[in-house]
């Protein structure tokens, strides 16, 4: 596996930031897209960056890779309306897997998160599931999908009920069972590009203990 192209989508973000930085110094990968909404800080011979607004990723059917790294994600709070959080969640990683399905990507690397279930009573788990099913219908060669539980990581925005978690996983974490442990993002990144070399067909599901000895 050599001379691949990898794009980014949320690029800026805790993982999609972290894993942009590997993929730039991985050999496999000789160039590296990265979609954002805003032109970025960084500067490399394999970087193009595609700056680019999610809703208007129709008007760009140019783009083409072989490893498609989905990192899009946001919060209720952030969003502040349920339909907001779902264009991000749902609508945006389902277009982008849609429009480089049809430009000839063979994988596609989905976050998620730990509890996603479409038949869930809890709205973000219910929509983490519903993406996942979705982007499973359009039919790449290899899709892999990454559950991780709390991340932890050098956010650029504070979140107070995060830093609590954190806490109580610091206590009381050699109670609680692997799957559901706090997991630093950089290990989830790790994880995404590990299984995207093995580059093998197939759905595959990754949880958050798994991608602990990333």
């Amino acid at each position: 596996m050599e001379n691949r192209i990898a794009l980014v989508a949320g690029s800026t973000g805790l993982i999609g930031s972290q894993l942009m930085e590997l993929l730039l110094n991985d050999n496999a990968y000789s160039k590296v897209i990265a979609l954002s909404r805003k032109p970025l800080s960084i500067s490399n011979p394999k970087l193009q960056n595609v700056v680019v607004e999610a809703s208007d990723l129709k008007n760009h059917r140019d783009i083409k890779a072989d490893d498609v790294f989905c990192c899009l994600g946001t919060t209720i709070k952030q969003a502040k309306t349920k339909e907001a959080f779902r264009k991000v969640d749902f609508d945006y990683p389902l277009a982008l897997a849609t429009l480089l399905k049809s430009n000839g990507a063979t994988q596609f690397l989905l976050i998620s998160a730990l509890g996603a279930d479409k038949n869930s009573r809890i709205f973000y788990n219910q929509v983490k599931g519903e993406v996942e099913e979705a982007i499973g219908a359009v039919g790449i060669s290899a899709y892999h999908i990454f559950r991780p539980s709390l991340l932890i990581g050098p956010r650029k925005e504070h979140r107070a009920g995060e830093d609590a978690a954190k806490v109580f996983y610091k206590i009381f974490g050699f109670i609680i069972p692997a799957k559901y442990k706090s997991i630093e993002s950089i290990k989830v990144a790790r994880a995404m590009i590990s299984f995207a070399k093995v580059n093998k067909p197939g759905k595959f599901v990754h949880e958050s203990d798994a991608m602990q000895t990333f």
